[in-house]
């Protein structure tokens, strides 16, 4: 009789009844951990593991998310204030650009029925190109040093696939780290832009492709830089640097030009407590010289002076448009980074609570079960 008792209570623990649920239910309240449940689908266990940590733990790696969201907060403001501060740097270099644009348009007008021989227009058979890399010297800005190392890597094989040889000239921490790593791709000079490009770091990148250029070593300088859209939007683009058009039109590497009168400028403001960037198309004047004015010099000779300056203009432009794209980048990682640890710090506060709780409930029934055993 007994071992006929004995086999019918393994038989009910194997395979439990409604009779031992309470049972179950229970051990799972003083239990920390929920028990297993088998009947979940592999999929759905597979995508949300729950967190197998103590009280101690959690309070830390509460503590941990707390003090990375002031970290990725502060460097959101960061990055805002110095987006700010490369729009004034656009702003002050305008009239410079709009004052040098003038007088190419007009030196040009004057120069149509002539045939002027200006190397920095020269243009002749293409037989080696030289791609100037503008990339950031920092991470921690989702993608944007990907996007144009990965646009240089595609330009690199189209020139393969046309048979034409070239040469890199990389501006940037992470190009520069990214191009040592890969020996294979000629690189002629590593230069770093600065965490304010101006006029100094800009002349650098200038001088080093006049020299090519003008000693034929490369035949056609191309320049990659990220345009800046707006703070959730970079576009990574390609532009031809030289030959310069005489009349200083900005084309890109299929010809399509854009005439340098038209300029973009963006403003960073806030709209309902988020910050926004509104762009606004200026068109330079460019008012015709007096008719009798007459060049002390040979007009020839100021294009050959004024050419150089608009050159290192371009250049400066494309360094200011990428930092402004870069600190965009790192302004949405940041937000994002912030959102995520806000997340993180509401499912840990979750899981911490219902912890503690599950804790204070299975202390409260262990005192109850033995005031009742006592009893």
């Amino acid at each position: 009789m007994a071992c006929t008792n004995l086999t019918t209570m393994w038989g009910v623990s194997s395979n439990p009844s409604l009779s031992d649920s309470s049972s179950l239910s229970f051990r799972s309240v003083l239990s920390p951990l929920p028990l297993p449940n088998h009947n979940i689908s592999p999929s759905r266990s597979s995508s949300v593991a729950p967190i197998q940590s103590s009280l101690r733990e959690l309070r830390d790696r509460i503590d941990s998310v707390k003090n990375t969201q002031k970290i990725t907060e502060a460097m959101k403001l960061v990055a805002a204030a110095k987006v700010r501060r490369a729009q004034e740097a656009v702003v002050n270099g305008r009239p410079f650009s709009e004052t040098l644009v003038e007088v190419l348009y007009n030196i040009n007008e004057q120069l149509q029925t002539d045939d002027i021989d200006v190397p920095l227009t020269k243009i002749r058979p293409v037989k080696k190109v030289a791609l100037v890399v503008v990339t950031g010297d920092r991470g921690l800005c989702g993608g944007f040093n990907n996007f144009i190392i990965k646009k240089a890597e595609a330009r690199i094989k189209e020139l393969q696939g046309l048979g034409l040889d070239y040469t890199v000239i990389s501006v940037g921490k992470k190009g520069n780290s990214y191009f040592l790593r890969r020996p294979y791709i000629p690189v002629d000079k590593y230069l770093e832009a600065g965490t304010l490009p101006t006029a100094k770091e800009a002349q650098a990148v200038a001088d080093d492709v006049f020299s090519l250029f003008i000693s034929e070593e490369v035949d056609k300088v191309e320049l990659l830089y990220t345009k800046f859209v707006s703070l959730v939007k970079s576009e990574p683009v390609i532009h031809t640097l030289l030959p310069l058009s005489p009349k200083g039109e900005i084309c890109d590497i299929n010809g399509n030009c854009v005439d340098a009168a038209e300029d973009e400028l963006f403003r960073l403001t806030t709209k309902e407590g988020k910050l926004t960037v509104e762009r606004e198309t200026f068109r330079t004047p460019t008012a015709d010289f007096s008719p009798i004015l007459q060049f002390e010099q040979d007009p020839v000779q100021i294009l050959d002076a004024l050419l150089p300056l608009y050159l290192n203009s371009q250049i400066l432009r494309a360094l200011q448009e990428s930092l402004a794209s870069e600190l965009a980048a790192r302004m949405s990682a940041m937000s994002s980074a912030s959102d995520n640890a806000s997340d993180l710090k509401k499912s840990l506060s979750m899981v911490y609570n219902r912890k503690r709780q599950a804790k204070i409930t299975g202390e409260i029934l262990e005192i109850v079960a033995g005031a009742n055993a006592q009893a």
